[in-house]
């Protein structure tokens, strides 16, 4: 007869039930051979025609050796690899293609490629722009649109965030229960640790490679989370966003850096990114322009962007200055034009009144301050750059007018500089005041990863010096 005890120890024993695992996405080591022979030969290419410099040849050779590292080929395959990576076979970028989308994992779902590329390029904790680039123009040969990259990089982020959390919480709750320790107990600790060849320190040095591994397996994979999960941990994440995390807006001078009064940047927006977004105002002027955000209201959005404060006494002066000969200008036009008809001679009457042209002396010196101080500012920003405040990540730069000359200046100094590249992905100057020659924009070439976007008017002059 069953007795309540039993029946309680019976229940007790019955097995729960197995929870099931959520299934992993595929990885690039999941693909065929010709396939993997075919993403790398792919990325080889690519590599060759975004930068064909000389002065890129390293960089184009050590990425391809890591990627056929990374998806387990045969070194065999890498002298045909390296060919690839050095110029040979350009032509064939779509067939390679083709042969990657008729793989049986992809056939469905092409973005594992762009997954598993861009969880190798961080695997270092470095997101350098040539990489992106690359991973954009790969993306865009598998036919995927570009903002399924948009989407993914946000979400390798929010679990990039979230194992920060929990290793930032786990830290803390082991630094409490350590301090609550007695004495004779740690120094216990200490002999067991020392009898035990570093079972102690196994403990609490791995403690953050399984919460990698859990959490970011579901994004890209295992292969992408062991690779973030390495024993690199927190300082993979950290290193992309800058010391203490605090990035851009931590970074303030401290000190007043030659004829440079000002240089802070403002948060555009409240979020984080992979790649950051970095504006440069022309100039000020008194109403709701008096603000550097205000130009960039419009500005596509996405998820970390930045404007930077710069030298505003001097734009205030300038922008003012503009503001008074523009309404000069209006008043004497909207004159002249009165004293004809609309159909006999109103072409006639908008043209400059040559009393205006003394107006104009009022720009010239606050514009020769603000020329200038805007090379300065420009080259102080490019040694920020270049020391990393804003982490291992991309920066796309756009300014208009002074601004734009910020970052030419800005991209001059770089040049200027070994570790220049991988670090700029996009520039975009709007009405730029510089030098428009040949030879002063192919410096520029070895700097910016991406492309550079020079707007401007054929039929505007303006004062460079």
């Amino acid at each position: 007869m069953a007795t309540p005890e039993r029946d309680s120890q019976e229940a007790r024993e019955i097995p729960e039930p197995a929870r099931e695992a959520k299934p992993t996405p595929p990885t690039g080591k999941e693909l065929e051979e010709a396939s993997r022979f075919a993403y790398t030969a792919l990325c080889g290419m690519s590599l060759a025609w975004l930068f064909p410099e000389p002065e890129q040849s390293s960089f184009r050779i050590e990425y391809v050796e890591g990627l056929v590292k990374w998806l387990q080929l045969p070194e065999s395959v890498l002298p045909s690899i390296v060919a690839f990576a050095s110029g040979l076979g350009g032509e064939q970028e779509e067939a390679f293609a083709e042969i990657l989308l008729k793989d049986p994992v992809l056939r469905n779902d092409p973005l594992v490629i762009t997954q598993d590329l861009l969880a190798f390029s961080l695997r270092n904790g470095s997101y350098d722009a040539r990489a992106r680039v690359l991973v954009c123009r790969v993306t865009h040969l598998l036919k995927i649109p570009p903002t399924e990259l948009e989407n993914l990089e946000e979400m390798l982020l929010e679990r990039l965030k979230e194992i920060q959390e929990e290793e930032t919480e786990a830290a803390e709750a082991l630094r409490k229960k350590k301090e609550n320790w007695n004495k004779w107990k740690r120094y216990l600790l200490i002999g067991l640790a020392t009898v035990g060849g570093g079972t102690a320190i196994g403990v609490t040095g791995g403690l953050a490679a399984p919460l990698v591994a859990a959490g970011a397996a579901t994004i890209i994979g295992t292969t992408g989370a062991a690779a973030l999960g390495s024993m690199a941990g927190i300082a993979v994440i950290t290193s992309l966003f800058g010391a203490a995390g605090a990035g851009l807006t931590g970074y303030k001078m401290k000190k007043r850096v030659g004829a440079i009064e000002e240089f802070e940047f403002l948060p555009l927006t409240d979020g984080k990114q992979l790649h950051i977004t970095i504006a440069v105002t022309g100039w000020l002027c008194s109403g709701k322009y008096g603000m550097f955000s205000t130009p960039w209201a419009s500005l596509a959005r996405s998820s970390e962007q930045y404007c930077l404060a710069w030298e505003s006494k001097y734009l205030m002066e300038l922008g003012n200055a503009l503001e008074t000969l523009l309404n000069g200008l209006v008043n004497m036009m909207t004159q002249e034009a009165l004293k004809y008809t609309i159909l006999s001679g109103i072409l006639t009457a908008l043209t400059w009144p040559a009393s205006l042209l003394t107006v104009a002396n009022i720009i010239d010196n606050p514009w020769g301050v603000c020329l200038h101080r805007s090379a300065e500012v420009g080259k102080h920003l490019a040694h920020v750059l270049l020391s990393r405040q804003q982490g291992r990540r991309p920066v796309t730069l756009i300014g208009f007018s002074l601004g734009a000359r910020v970052i030419y200046f800005c991209l001059q100094e770089m040049a200027q500089e070994e570790d220049c590249k991988g670090i700029i992905e996009d520039i975009i100057l709007l009405g730029a005041p510089v030098e428009g020659e040949a030879k002063y924009w192919k410096p520029l070439q070895k700097v910016v990863s991406g492309r550079i976007i020079n707007g401007y008017s054929r039929s505007v002059a303006i004062w460079t010096t």
